[in-house]
């Protein structure tokens, strides 16, 4: 057998699996091929929606499931045995593995990440490759495992038999966790970005612990009442018979496969705890308050809960006098695990300092660019009265008759101290213009509001804006508020995928953090958001990906200059382009803020875009009233928009601000120095298809930019049209042209007749991969003669392929 003919699949199956089976590893439980563990990153230009390549590695090993210890990298035998280290370094680096090979079947390259090695890369022969005890005992000495600890790191996973596995920033959680339990550390740190599981993360830890730990109980704490629901029936139904919530409040959840389930509580009417239970799921605010007789976590002993998880432990935990940090201090023997896409560090409150530095971080940014999460388009909207300010004129009354105050009010004090009716008004009316223009009036919709009278006046502005749509549903607009009984019933349906209505909902904080809308596809920011934590948090409601609704993408739509916080070092996903007007240019930023070739949207980077008249009077009329200032409300003065535009993603994750035109202008630049280096990189590619879908994994996949833009080019054209300038021919005018020269004249007459047939095929069609002979076996070529027959015109199989390649390389002499 010559192994230079085989395929990287067959050089798997010839020889690097029998040689992985001779070294004792099991093949059904401890060797894993052709595993995906990234999706591809979600690629959004205009309508255009695509993803981009997932990572793949070509074997892992486990010690058991989920537990990972190396990896390996296969290449066919044409390349060297080497080949593949470095992609699969980079993988282990991902995946969190330490030992790396890399086989093209003749042998191994060793690569060793835990420096233990005398040599970190070492040659092996085939019947060399390590035993899974070999490498188990390397990795226990690289974790520090021994004894007691390892049982714990080695406990099983749950497998409910659907074969959903954990995503790989899960299993590094999770064993990450268990590594820490396991070495006696009592305080953990878990950041996850918000859509990333981290109940589901959750879940399996508590697992795995209680098999470590057979009857200890765990305190699961959250904040809204939502959460502890869909934890119960969701992540943790498993623990269904030894799980209660700490609650006198029945109540009855839809589950997703219709059916209705009851919440089993802990507690009866009169507050009394069964204690009978493993596994306690409590509301904060439910067992502790300012009163003695609020604090029911003091009716259980300090020692009876061994291992407590704190949900969104950002909100209060970390600092000392929080009503959270009492129910930790009281039952400070358990473990403690703190799970928070946006941990919180001031000056009055650190997760780090309470529970240590996070034991794994797995941010937006990542998530993003691993396509688990959705990116983002963000459209700024400035209105007049928030850039300009609003100053009232002399005698200006209110709408109780009531002469408004003389000063510049500004974005600051819209519908906190001064409401403008008309400006709520243009408000909705956008969102409205939006979700109508972009064809999908039913997409649901999260408006955020300064506070609950505000997110009020949004609804009903928005009701009116969308007579015909309430009509057919009263739920069209919902204001989804902690006063509002109504509107809180309809949050289940607002998440349910399958649920219609509520669409649109009206919210100030209670939708912020911490609800798994998974559909929601526009989130509007009518309110200034101060808290790089809650802006995190708030941009976490549209990050989930829902691949049956075809939710893959999110929008923003930024009133208030919420977004700026893109810019700022401590947001993790990528910083945000924006247009920096000079002194004497105008706020509004041109349409080609971004077109010139040799800017740097990173010298672009500004705090914030929204201009104040007079910030040093936004605190005029402070202390002249005791208790809460009553609003002012002026109606009929108008609001306009001054400037609106759209930023979105590029292949980097970058946020930028520039049509679709430009913006494959510059990336196709940054790919191609000159015209001359890309004439030369498309006549030394033989195969010219390979080109274009490299292209494509990048972020560029030409007949859909093509599409967009309205132009019928073939790659070549639309590439030297759009980046270079260069005058495009049509197909027709390439196949012409090569007719004119006369090229085919060395060949016999049947050669002659595919070859213009070829030409014919890619002036109709635009067939850029015409060098595939199977192309030969269709119309019209399957009326000329059998596959076989045709290329034996030509002489031999290589002798076709010679001659489409010179007839390519004809096609494309003229560069215009």
């Amino acid at each position: 057998m010559d192994k230079r003919t085989l395929s990287e699949r067959d050089i798997c199956t010839k020889f690097i699996t029998p040689a992985l089976v001779a070294a004792g590893w099991d093949i059904t439980s401890q060797i894993r091929e052709e595993v995906s563990f990234t999706k591809g990153r979600i690629i959004v230009r205009g309508k255009m929606v695509s993803r981009g390549e997932g990572k793949r590695a070509d074997y892992i090993l486990s010690a058991k499931p989920n537990i990972p210890i190396a990896i390996i990298e296969a290449k066919d035998n044409k390349q060297a045995v080497g080949a593949g280290i470095q992609q699969a370094l980079g993988y282990a680096e991902t995946l969190d593995i330490p030992f790396v090979f890399s086989s093209n079947g003749d042998g191994f390259v060793f690569h060793d990440r835990t420096g233990a090695s005398p040599e970190v890369e070492q040659s092996l022969a085939l019947d060399q490759f390590p035993s899974p005890q070999e490498l188990w005992q390397r990795y226990k000495v690289w974790k520090g495992l021994s004894g007691a600890a390892e049982k714990i790191a080695l406990q099983d996973y749950h497998d409910d038999g659907s074969g959903k596995e954990s995503r790989y920033y899960q299993v590094n959680a999770i064993n990450k966790t268990m590594e820490a339990i396991a070495k006696r550390k009592d305080r953990v740190l878990l950041v996850m970005a918000t859509g990333t599981g981290k109940t589901y993360t959750a879940f399996q830890i508590i697992w795995r612990y209680r098999k470590a730990f057979p009857g200890r109980r765990v305190l699961f704490l959250a904040d809204r009442n939502v959460l502890i629901d869909q934890t119960m029936i969701n992540d943790f139904r498993p623990f269904s018979g030894k799980m209660a919530k700490l609650s006198t409040q029945s109540k009855t959840i839809d589950r997703p496969d219709g059916t209705k389930e009851s919440v089993t509580l802990a507690l009866d009417k009169k507050r009394r705890i069964d204690s009978s239970y493993e596994i306690y799921l409590g509301l904060y605010q439910a067992i502790t308050g300012p009163n003695e007789s609020q604090k029911l976590y003091r009716e259980f002993s300090r020692d009876f809960f061994d291992m407590i998880i704190i949900d969104e432990c950002h909100r209060g935990s970390a600092s000392a006098d929080s009503a959270w940090r009492e129910i930790l201090d009281h039952f400070s023997s358990a473990v403690q695990i703190g799970l928070t896409a946006t941990p919180k560090e001031t000056e009055y409150a650190s997760n780090i300092d309470y529970f240590g530095p996070p034991v794994y971080s797995y941010t937006l940014k990542q998530g993003i660019r691993d396509g688990f999460l959705a990116p983002y388009k963000v459209i700024k909207v400035h209105i007049d009265r928030d850039v300009q300010g609003y100053r009232p004129e002399q005698g200006q009354l209110d709408r109780d008759g009531e002469e408004v105050e003389d000063r510049i009010y500004n974005a600051k004090d819209f519908d906190r101290t001064l409401v403008l009716d008309d400006r709520t008004k243009l408000v909705a009316k956008k969102v409205t213009e939006f979700l109508r223009e972009s064809g999908d009036p039913m997409a649901k919709t999260i408006v955020f509001c300064v506070d609950q009278e505000h997110a009020a006046r949004m609804r009903q502005a928005l009701i009116n804006e969308n007579p015909d749509l309430v009509a057919k549903n009263a739920r069209y607009v919902m204001r989804i508020t902690g006063n509002d009984k109504e509107g809180i019933d309809q949050l289940g349906n607002f998440i349910d995928p399958e649920s219609a209505y509520p669409v649109i909902v009206t919210t100030s904080k209670l939708l912020s953090t911490g609800v798994d809308a998974q559909t929601c596809r526009l989130i509007v920011l009518d309110r200034e958001v101060g808290s790089m934590t809650e802006f995190k948090q708030i941009v976490g409601r549209g990050t989930r990906v829902h691949e049956d609704t075809r939710k893959l993408f999110f929008t923003l739509m930024d009133f208030r200059g919420a977004s700026s916080h893109f810019a700022d070092p401590d947001f993790d996903g990528e910083p945000v382009q924006i247009y920096q007007p000079d002194p004497d240019e105008p706020v509004t930023p041109p349409d080609d803020a971004l077109n010139s070739e040799d800017e740097s949207a990173s010298n672009l980077r500004v705090e914030n875009e929204t201009i104040l008249i007079d910030p040093k009077n936004q605190n005029l009329g402070n202390g002249q009233t005791t208790g809460p200032r009553p609003k002012v409300y002026i109606d009929g003065i108008g609001a306009d928009i001054l400037a609106e535009r759209v930023e979105y993603l590029d292949e980097n994750g970058k946020l930028v601000t520039e049509s679709l035109r430009d913006y494959t202008r510059k990336a196709m630049r940054q790919k191609f120095s000159s015209l001359d280096d890309f004439l030369r990189r498309w006549k030394q590619t033989e195969r010219k298809n390979a080109l274009i879908e490299e292209l494509a994994e990048q972020g560029l996949p030409l007949s859909v930019i093509a599409s967009e833009l309205g132009l019928d080019l073939d790659p070549f054209d639309l590439i030297c049209h759009i980046a270079f300038d260069a005058k495009p021919l049509s197909r027709k005018e390439r196949a012409d042209n090569v007719k004119k020269r006369d090229v085919f004249t060395k060949y016999g007459p049947q050669a002659r007749a595919v070859l213009e047939a070829l030409l014919d095929k890619y002036s109709q069609d635009g067939v850029i991969s015409i060098d595939d002979p199977k192309i030969l076996k269709i119309n019209p070529f399957a009326g000329m003669g059998t596959e076989v027959e045709l290329i034996r015109a030509f002489g031999k199989k290589p002798d076709y392929i010679r001659a489409v390649h010179e007839m390519q390389a004809a096609l494309y002499e003229e560069s215009a």
